[in-house]
């Protein structure tokens, strides 16, 4: 890569970010402005799209046809930060994302989130964890759309690792179907470790819908398995938890 390329490359992420900002910007605004939770989520996902729009980054949906109408859990790998961004930008606003716990120490970061519908879920400390579960099973029970990155996390390495349970016991709990979602391009964007994000093409593939009430996926584990091999199939990528053969 030569230096008008890394160049342009930098002139191009620092704009990405000014597009963040602006989005970060008026999400607030709707935050703390708009009445109405439903109404304040649609406008957040709208303020979230804009990152992409002014940034021209090409964003690619398939399957929207899968999405049903009424309510539902989406489960998707996790690359990259983009990822819930993404998915808040081009998802119907229905949508309340589930964020990691952490993210209630930034005290503006919280209240955007919080005031946007997102639900938080505790992964170190395990009186919290079991708490914020109960919560998310609560929500399924009620009805409520969910979008869920079950391996908790992303790695620089390319691949699909282990599927928490807790979306999918929601899954079964609340008697929602899981709708599995491929998202390609993000890691080459913003993998971890790079502070910059690099131009690049966006995919969202929406895949059918996982039935909880079907006998073969009634139990959690065996539904979470289900999505992640969905989703594996989708992609491009390494199965992270595929045993390598031994030689003989």
């Amino acid at each position: 890569m030569n230096w008008v390329t890394r160049s342009l490359n930098a002139v191009w992420g620092v704009y990405a970010w000014l597009c963040f900002i602006i989005a970060v910007f008026l999400a607030m605004l709707v935050a703390l402005l708009v009445p109405g939770a439903h109404l304040r989520q649609h406008l957040a996902a709208k303020a979230t799209k804009t990152i992409f729009l002014l940034s021209w980054v090409r964003v690619t949906v398939n399957g929207r046809e899968n999405l049903p109408d009424g309510h539902c859990i989406v489960v998707a790998n996790h690359a990259s930060y983009v990822d819930g961004l993404l998915l808040k930008g081009y998802l119907p606003g229905r949508f309340n994302f589930v964020i990691k716990g952490e993210m209630r120490d930034f005290g503006p970061a919280h209240f955007l989130l919080r005031r946007s519908g997102a639900k938080f879920v505790e992964r170190k400390e395990m009186t919290g964890s079991s708490r914020d579960a109960r919560q998310i099973v609560r929500a399924a029970e009620d009805g409520e759309s969910l979008g869920i990155f079950p391996e908790g996390t992303f790695e620089l390495q390319p691949g699909v690792g282990r599927f928490r349970p807790g979306a999918f016991v929601a899954a079964v709990r609340g008697n929602l179907p899981v709708i599995p979602i491929a998202i390609g391009g993000t890691r080459d964007m913003l993998p971890a470790e790079r502070l910059l994000p690099r131009r690049s093409r966006l995919t969202i593939d929406i895949l059918p819908a996982i039935l909880p009430d079907d006998p073969d996926f009634a139990h959690s584990r065996t539904l979470a398995e289900a999505a992640r091999q969905r989703i594996l199939a989708a992609l491009d990528e390494p199965d992270l938890l595929a045993v390598p053969e031994v030689s003989a």
